[in-house]
Parts: structure tokens; sequence; C-alpha cells
């Protein structure tokens, strides 16, 4: 197995919510609340959950456009948490990130081929026909034409817009990219293409990839591995096989049961959830599941915080955290 070339340990990041007439702080948002994710080289780990689950700031922050609260990130064998200055820019220059919205990630007043190129300016490269050479490459590589370096953002559709936001997050050659729900906002005929075109571009470039999306069925194509995150906490991660096939996580089994069949006439264990996602200004002890899981036990999970572990006699990369699941309290059990 390959070593990895990012992780996360005991990650946090709170922000303050402030009000009154002085707009004092009254309480903290959780966003990410003590993760723990290692990313291997050149793999793809699929980040998926409910809106608000935290997946989009823990994606932030390993790129440090947010600053943990608390805990590391470690980066090819060296500590990022806090690095300043050179390092930081070196830092930055090796990992780069494709944001959800492809109309406010451009800047509408500047041509596509100067957005493209300002990581290489930034980064020391002076010569504007070495600048101008890379980003016709780029655009080649994302299927769009050299003329478009001379077009401004208004003048393309969604899923050219998004392969420019691709041109200009690769165009440094990182080593790793967060795409943070790259294709959400785009229809769903252009889809496709775009994630096709990032799976391509994957095995080409050899990058590493943190996959953040809400489409279950998108996440099985494009992942190796797959992480599901609940209120800041990963709830349970494995390979993607082992997790479609067989989840351990309450959580998990309730998100693969609502992706849509294309057979009608297939039968299906549809497990709908009780009750709303707690606020993470105010999160639950224990399990932040608990108030929502058909099978939480009084007295451990609703007090004591579960850590991720493997299912007893399964599979040691397979790991859930919950105490049912994987503790003392395991009982056999059989999915649909």
């Amino acid at each position: 197995m390959s070593e990895p070339l990012i992780v996360a340990e005991d990650l946090e990041v709170h922000f303050p919510v402030r009000g009154g007439v002085f707009q004092r702080q009254i309480g903290t948002v959780k966003a990410v609340a003590g993760v723990n994710l290692a990313i291997n080289r050149g793999e793809t780990v699929g980040l998926v959950g409910e809106s608000g689950c935290g997946k989009s700031t823990l994606g932030r922050a390993l790129v440090r456009l947010l600053e943990p609260t608390s805990g590391t990130i470690t980066f090819d064998g060296q500590d990022m948490t806090s690095v300043s200055g050179s390092n930081l820019k070196t830092f930055r220059r090796r990992v780069q990130i494709v944001f959800q919205d492809p109309y406010s990630s451009l800047d509408p007043r500047t041509q596509i081929g100067n957005s493209i190129a300002e990581g290489l300016r930034l980064h020391g490269m002076k010569d504007k026909d070495q600048r101008d050479a890379r980003v016709n490459e780029m655009l080649e590589l994302v299927g769009m034409p050299k003329s478009a370096a001379q077009r401004y953002p208004h003048e393309f559709s969604g899923g050219q817009r998004q392969r420019v936001g691709l041109a200009r997050a690769l165009v440094l050659k990182p080593d790793f990219v967060v795409a943070d729900e790259p294709v959400s906002a785009l229809d769903v005929s252009v889809q496709a293409q775009v994630l096709n075109l990032l799976k391509e571009l994957q095995s080409e470039l050899e990058l590493t990839l943190l996959f953040v999306a809400h489409n279950l069925a998108v996440v099985e194509h494009m992942s190796d591995r797959v992480a599901v995150m609940y209120l800041g906490r990963v709830a349970e991660i494995s390979d993607r096989e082992a997790l479609y096939r067989n989840p351990l996580h309450p959580y998990t089994e309730a998100l693969l049961s609502a992706i849509p069949m294309p057979d009608p006439d297939r039968p299906r264990n549809r497990q709908i959830l009780q009750g709303e996602v707690p606020s993470p200004i105010d999160p639950p002890e224990g399990c932040y599941f608990h108030p929502r899981c058909p099978i939480a036990v009084v007295g451990v999970c609703d007090t004591d915080v579960p850590t991720l572990l493997p299912a007893p006699a399964g599979d040691a990369d397979h790991l859930a955290a919950c105490h049912v699941r994987t503790g003392e309290l395991a009982s056999p059990r059989t999915i649909t």
C-alpha cells in the first residue's frame, strides 16, 4: 500500500457565533470536531455526508484555506499546521482546490488565460511566453481551445467554466487536489463529462484527490475509499466496495438506502431517519448520531464518544465509529 501523502490528526475547526449589541461571542460552531484521516499517494478518497456536516470545511482546512483550531496536518511527512512564509508558499503550490461554484470562483473582469496564469506568476514564473505556453497546454489538457485564453468567464457555459477551474488548479502541477463538489452546480448532461475528465487527469498526472460530494453514486464511480461524515466527525471509512456492499454505521446504511434505483421492481429497504440534525453549536453528548439512531443503547451511546474501530472479525481497514457495531455490544445483523 502507498504511504500517506496527507494526514489529519484530531483536526478541529471552530467558528465563533457572535450576537448582541457588542457582537460578543455567544457560542461556537464545531464544524470539524476531531477528524483523523489519511489519504495515500495516488488514491481518491470520497467524502460524503449531509449538508452542513463539515465536508467542505475539512477540505479547505487540509489546504490551509481555513486555519485549524487544533490538531495537526502532515503533508509528505512534514507538519504543515503552523508553517508560514516561504514554507507555506511551497505547500500551497503542491496543494490546490477546485471550488463548487464555477460561476463565482472566476473573476468576471479577468480573461481566462490570466486567471489560469496567476498561480504561475505568483510562484516565480516571470517569463510571459512560458506562462502562455503552460496555459495553452492546460487548456488543451482539459479539452478547451487555446483561443479561450483571451475570453471572459461570462462567454462560457457552466461545464466549460469548471474545466477552466480544473486547468487553474492543475497548472502548478500539484500533488494533492481537493475537488469540492465540482459538479453539483452543473447540468446533469455535463456532469459525466467533467467527472470522466477529472478521472482521466488524475490517472495521467498521478494526483492524490479528496472528492467531496453529496451524490453517493458519483462517489462510488470516482473513489478508491469513501469516508462518511456526520456533524463534523468521520462516522465510517472503508474501501469503496466494502462500504457500499456492507456498511457498518447506521448513518451510512440510511444514506445508501436513499440512492435511486434504476429498476422500479427491485425490492428496497429504505431507512428514514427520524428527527433533525443536531446543531453543531450545541452537539449532543456521546455519539453525535445517537438522537437519530435506530440501534442506540441508552447509557452508552448517549455518554461515550465512539472511536473509529473495525467490526469484530471484520476487515481491519473498514472502520466505523459505532459502539454497537464495533464494540462489546456488537451483534450479528443482516443488511438488505
